[in-house]
């Protein structure tokens, strides 16, 4: 989709993007990759000049085919074992406080690459002690014993993005299941209640008015408190098409509609990607420290 087929108030927003290329470079240098760059993320300009970036482990190809993701498919490469150790020091080199870890799903692995996810929060926590963590994880095919791993690894918050409502999983996550990333969610808010637990979804696809009501009803039944909504904008012609791009003021609606649902957090309109002001987002939790289970707090 061009940028002219654009609506303005999307438009508007992305000719303000600024450029990054140092931060670019660096991390080009360090042989790292961000999911930023690799899916074509809107935001890239805004956030890569304020140096914050999600880094993307174990690889830039994914073994999944998902219809709205950009990210090179096939046969990844083996896990670079050094990777862990140089992104830790990539971190502190860069004096970053907050930093999301992130990854392209893994079938080709056991674990789905969950001990992987452990060791690169391990190594970046021992050499930078005050980063908080996030990790936006794939579904692992739902091994809970991989789940376990990541959040007892050090994590600050564990997103898990369920990316559409399940009647279009068919062809935007043909390879995922709707039950198992609900399960992901609901396993991490039993396992760990004092861990804020997040989630995200794209509009735009298709869905109707009635099935976003419902999926939000769903994530916050399952403990998810916190959660991201978006616009789909297509990151190439080879993804699907956009369906409809929503209103600012839809994305209102959106907004009102989850936190009356009784999310603790909500991060609502039309570039809001799953990662974006991530630090922001907890920053807004951690005002009020609470424990979180199934969706309510807990004094």
């Amino acid at each position: 989709m061009s940028s002219t087929e654009l609506p303005d108030w999307i438009k508007s927003k992305l000719s303000r993007k600024k450029k990054a290329n140092s931060l670019k470079s660096i991390l080009k240098s360090k042989s790292l990759h961000t999911v930023c760059e690799e899916a074509k993320c809107p935001n890239i300009g805004e956030c890569f000049s304020k140096k914050t970036a999600t880094f993307l482990i174990m690889g830039k190809i994914c073994t999944r085919n998902c219809g709205f993701c950009s990210i090179d498919k096939g046969i990844p490469k083996p896990l670079d074992v050094s990777e862990p150790v140089r992104i830790a020091k990539q971190v502190k080199e860069m004096g970053l406080k907050y930093v999301v870890l992130t990854s392209p799903s893994r079938d080709d692995i056991p674990d789905g690459g969950a001990v992987f996810f452990a060791d690169t929060v391990k190594e970046t926590k021992k050499l930078n002690p005050n980063t908080k963590v996030e990790v936006l994880i794939p579904d692992f095919k739902g091994n809970i014993n991989a789940l376990k791993k990541v959040i007892s690894s050090g994590i600050s918050i564990l997103n898990h993005n369920v990316e559409t409502v399940p009647r279009l999983y068919s062809k935007v996550r043909p390879e995922a299941d709707y039950e198992r990333s609900l399960g992901v969610l609901g396993k991490t808010a039993i396992l760990d209640s004092k861990l804020p637990v997040k989630s995200g979804f794209m509009v735009g696809l298709g869905e109707k008015k009635y099935e976003i009501l419902e999926l939000l009803e769903d994530l916050n039944s399952v403990g998810c408190n916190i959660v991201t909504i978006g616009q789909y904008l297509r990151p190439t012609l080879n993804q699907l098409p956009v369906n409809r791009y929503l209103h600012p003021d839809e994305f209102k609606e959106i907004e009102e509609l989850a936190y009356e649902i009784g999310f603790d957090c909500v991060s609502c309109g039309p570039l809001v990607r799953s990662s974006y002001m991530a630090e922001e987002i907890l920053s807004s939790l951690s005002t009020n420290p609470v424990d979180y289970l199934n969706g309510q707090i807990v004094k």
